[in-house]
């Protein structure tokens, strides 16, 4: 399998600031080509490349006032190993946690579908949230959580991500969000989707059904949102204008949705 993706984007400093990025896949699968530049009024900027969780690389840096440019470009052979299970990941990723609300949306997630475990209680959350929500761009806010996401019956992939995560928290299933790169998603974005620990490894659970999960190719991973943003600023002010994203695969897979898949 070979993906190729590419990020682009402009933005305005309006304010000197602070930010990090985090649009570079995570180290695992073979590069066989990698490009990261990010410019200031056209001069490139040398980030801090610091490794958070899982492989995820944030790129840390100031900007001053000016045009703001960030472009990826990777190309990738192959596939990662399957995640790592860490004793510590077992745990925190079983807690609630800002956009994953699993001890409020406890007494909704044994209603549905107590009783189920393993991959019949994936198969059953992921149609449950896809059929309970509409795909609506723009509908959700960024502070919406998983619980406003379900009562108001719609939002994006990361809505999608959150609640389908809280779900599982609350049956006692570990559950994190992995940001990834996606191979024939449409619209084309940046993507968010579900990690449950069942049957002893990482699997993929993406009820927005929009990409092939064999395809995705990780970018950032921890608790919810808050652990994953492509970008984020601290001390001054950013707009940004412009955001394009591509992903695609030499071969697009069919996607067995009975089947576990891992992100590799």
């Amino acid at each position: 399998m070979q993906r190729s993706v590419t990020a682009y984007i402009d933005a305005r400093i309006d304010q000197a600031t602070s930010v990090v990025f985090s649009i570079a896949a995570t180290r695992g699968p073979e590069f066989s080509r990698e490009r990261v530049e990010y410019a200031i009024n056209g001069k490139q900027i040398e980030p801090l490349e610091i490794l958070d969780l899982h492989g995820t690389r944030l790129h840390r840096f100031d900007v001053p006032v000016g045009r703001f440019t960030a472009v990826y470009e990777a190309v990738v052979e192959g596939k990662a190993d399957p995640a790592p299970v860490d004793d510590v990941d077992l745990i925190r990723y079983l807690r609630p946690s800002r956009y994953c609300e699993s001890d409020t949306l406890a007494p909704t997630a044994l209603g549905e579908f107590r009783g189920l475990f393993g991959k019949d209680l994936l198969e059953a959350i992921s149609s449950w949230v896809g059929s309970e929500l509409s795909y609506v761009p723009g509908s959700s806010a960024p502070t919406d959580g998983a619980v406003q996401t379900l009562l108001l019956r719609q939002g994006v992939c990361r809505d999608y991500a959150h609640l389908v995560i809280a779900l599982l928290r609350a049956l006692d299933v570990p559950a994190r969000l992995a940001a990834v790169y996606a191979p024939g998603l449409s619209p084309m974005d940046f993507h968010a989707v579900a990690e449950a620990y069942v049957d002893g490894a990482w699997n993929v659970v993406d009820a927005t059904t929009l990409a092939p999960r064999e395809s995705l190719l990780r970018i950032a991973t921890g608790r919810d949102a808050a652990d994953t943003a492509f970008l984020t600023n601290h001390g001054g002010l950013l707009t940004l204008d412009h955001l394009e994203v591509s992903a695609v695969v030499d071969v697009l897979p069919n996607d067995d949705l009975s089947v576990l898949v891992p992100l590799r």
